[in-house]
């Protein structure tokens, strides 16, 4: 959510922003804001105006009792009872004013960073750089289920009588690896400086409608049935979520926290959900961190962020890019984004394995999240970023470690995590 006071002193910026978003349909929101701050600046003044005639009025009926002027003081009364039932209208009015303001900021996007490229959507993301050598093997690689079943580490038909599509067992190797990607992206992270957490796995409505847009929310979140609680699509929301309503020591920033949870996403729509595979379920594991810090420290920490990811994947010995995200591929609360996709050897083509953000004030603005500084108190600046998330970065894994004989070479990084083994044997 951007401040109001943008709106107030620059609207054709606003406006130009949400064309730059390809969403023209948002155009009247800004005159809409205009116009319902208006009314309410004047209703408050109003309101004071009275509250200031009020207490004058209130100050005069002591004297005029003292010289018996009953008839006087009765007018004053009158007046000032009048006064206040309209002081009651007006509070009733701004709140309603209030109510519609906030509906129509909550859904104008933040003001993206000069340095995004313009285009509609995904497609004109834009290639940054390349990291590893992307290599086609002379030999076919498998789909990803089947690989994993040639190794007896997928279970779906299973996972499909107890959960239904979109689900999944992984079993042995497999398994392990899995825990394996996760604790060594965890312990890299702490070596960087990262506060390790686990966080609560649901959270209630209103931090939700704090971290990310309404559209976002109903297209991914599982609602708990009779309570105000929804089930996390990233561990970021409730890390967030963890800060608001709090003002933090300016010499606490910036804060750095790395965090491990389940996953769980509708992922309805469109994109349906693969009946062999793994790379799009309902319920997945990730390695996330977040940053909260001063605002000119934002675009400094989003670039430390990505290249975490990147440190990560290579040392797992898997080629990626950063793509940076078009204006048209950002969520309403992103400033600037960027993808990191893994290299398919399968496929010949890259796929998305993390996403890292910078938001601006825009969640904190939300969630009330400020730091104290010393000419006074602002809201911080957020970031997220993916380290690992499972399953996607299990498929990256084994398509690129993936020989010939049909076993999967471990790196030396994750072999203390694995055991010390060095490969996982066809079966």
């Amino acid at each position: 959510m951007i401040d109001i006071n943008l709106i107030r002193t620059n609207p054709e910026l606003v406006k130009e922003n949400i064309k730059k978003k390809f969403q023209d349909q948002k155009l009247p929101l800004v005159d809409e804001v205009i116009e319902l701050d208006k009314k309410n600046r004047a209703l408050k003044q109003e309101g004071d105006d009275l509250r200031a005639k009020r207490n004058k009025l209130s100050s005069q009926i002591g004297a005029l009792m003292r010289e018996k002027k009953l008839d006087e003081v009765d007018a004053i009364k009158a007046e000032v009872k009048a006064g206040a039932e309209r002081v009651l209208e007006i509070e009733a009015e701004q709140s309603k004013i209030d109510e519609e303001i906030k509906k129509r900021m909550m859904v104008i996007p933040n003001i993206i960073d000069s340095s995004v490229p313009i285009g509609k959507d995904d497609s004109f993301n834009v290639e940054v750089q390349r990291f590893g050598e992307a290599v086609v093997p002379s030999y076919e690689i498998p789909y990803n289920a089947d690989i994993l079943n040639s190794v007896a580490g997928l279970d779906k038909e299973s996972a499909g009588r107890t959960s239904g599509n979109g689900f999944y067992y992984l079993i042995g190797d497999i398994a392990r690896l899995h825990e394996a990607m996760i604790a060594y992206s965890r312990d890299y992270m702490i070596n960087q400086g990262f506060t390790y957490c686990i966080p609560p796995f649901m959270i209630h409505s209103d931090v939700v409608t704090g971290v990310m847009s309404f559209a976002e929310m109903n297209a991914m979140m599982y609602k708990i049935e009779g309570e105000d609680l929804y089930l996390i699509g990233t561990s970021e929301h409730s890390m967030i979520g963890r800060f608001k309503d709090q003002i933090i020591k300016e010499e606490e920033l910036p804060i750095k926290m790395t965090s491990y949870s389940p996953c769980f996403r509708k992922e309805g729509g469109a994109h349906g959900l693969e009946e062999r595979g793994i790379y799009r379920v309902h319920q997945f594991e990730k390695q996330e961190m977040i940053v909260l810090c001063k605002p000119e420290e934002a675009l400094e920490n989003y670039e430390k962020m990505w290249r975490y990811t990147v440190e990560v994947f290579r040392n797992m010995e898997i080629p990626v890019r950063q793509l940076e995200c078009c204006s048209g591929d950002l969520a309403d609360l992103k400033v600037k984004s960027c993808d990191i996709e893994a290299w398919s050897p399968r496929q010949q083509k890259y796929f998305e394995v993390g996403s890292c953000s910078t938001l601006g004030d825009a969640q904190a603005r939300r969630l009330n999240i400020r730091a104290k500084g010393k000419d006074g108190n602002y809201f911080v600046h957020t970031l997220n970023n993916t380290v690992l998330a499972s399953p996607r970065a299990i498929i990256a894994f084994i398509e690129n470690h993936y020989m010939e004989d049909g076993s999967i070479t471990i790196p030396e990084c994750l072999r203390p995590y694995m055991g010390g083994i060095s490969k996982i044997e066809k079966k």
